[in-house]
């Protein structure tokens, strides 16, 4: 079994009516001149544009808030941040050679990135800026990533290193400190 197979077991069926097509990727794959990661693009053909657990927020090529559009804007931000501050981001930024690609973002203040360090995106990272204050490289593809995002999010522990404000909105509504796997169209 797949992580994507784990990933769809997890989350249940989609609810997305539509079909998908391969000339949905077209556009995107041409602005960062190499496919996407498979599962990547299985899992949002599948799902759409939502997020997951309420928390981690992705982008459909044809969704409500098109893929390309915020890839743009994140990577014109991040460029000129790199400009002005070369030591505090030590990640290219696409379209910069083995730059960084953005795919998402989390509630919690996170932006997530695909790091094409490999020639078959299949074998890309992904790196996620925490606040911009530090860089996580995942060791794994997209799909193993959000299942390990899944995972943190059912396991919350007090303890654990968490932005308080996450576990302070919990403990105000009285809900448990952990989620159950679910995907929510945008």
């Amino acid at each position: 079994m797949t992580a994507l197979d784990d990933l769809v077991r997890l989350l249940g069926p989609s609810t997305v009516a539509r079909t998908p097509s391969p000339d949905d990727w077209t556009e995107i794959e041409a602005y960062v001149a190499s496919p996407l990661p498979t599962d990547f693009k299985t899992f949002l053909d599948t799902y759409g544009t939502g997020a997951v657990c309420d928390e981690l927020v992705v982008f459909h090529p044809r969704g409500t808030s098109p893929l390309l559009d915020r890839m743009r804007q994140i990577h014109e931000r991040r460029a000129a941040a790199r400009r002005r501050a070369p030591d505090l981001h030590s990640f290219p930024v696409h379209p910069e050679p083995g730059g960084l690609i953005s795919w998402g973002y989390d509630h919690s203040g996170n932006e997530h990135f695909f790091w094409p360090c490999d020639p078959d995106p299949d074998r890309w990272k992904v790196v996620t800026d925490n606040h911009g204050l530090e860089l996580e490289v995942f060791e794994g593809p997209f799909t193993a990533f959000v299942l390990d995002f899944i995972e943190r999010l059912r396991t919350v522990d007090p303890d654990d290193e968490l932005d308080p404000n996450d576990l302070d909105e919990l403990d105000e509504l009285d809900e448990p400190k952990s989620v159950e796997p679910s995907f929510r169209p945008i």
